[in-house]
């Protein structure tokens, strides 16, 4: 799992129909020090996350697993809502 933060949506005039109500976010990974780092992610939607939150989010195969027995064919989901961000430090 990694960090990011949801930066905005995606909105498609046309996508895959395995993708009908399921919301697409725009991500910035993130450090544990809230410090962004890599490129921007497309991730699927599975817990009903918002603009300005900070999320946990994975990439690969496990991306389809919050939406089984259905198979999903993306690349990054979130799967879960940061609730109290915190910066750990030594």
């Amino acid at each position: 799992m990694q960090l990011a933060r949801v930066i905005g949506d995606v909105v498609a005039t046309r996508k895959d129909p395995g993708f009908d109500s399921i919301p697409l976010l725009l991500l910035q990974p993130i450090a544990a020090d809230g410090t962004s780092v890599g490129r921007l992610v497309v991730a699927v939607d599975s817990v009903g996350a918002g603009v300005g939150e900070t999320v946990f989010f994975v990439r690969g195969k496990e991306a389809s697993f919050p939406f089984h027995p259905t198979e999903m064919a993306a690349d990054a989901a979130i799967v879960g809502i940061v609730d109290q961000p915190r910066i750990f430090t030594d």
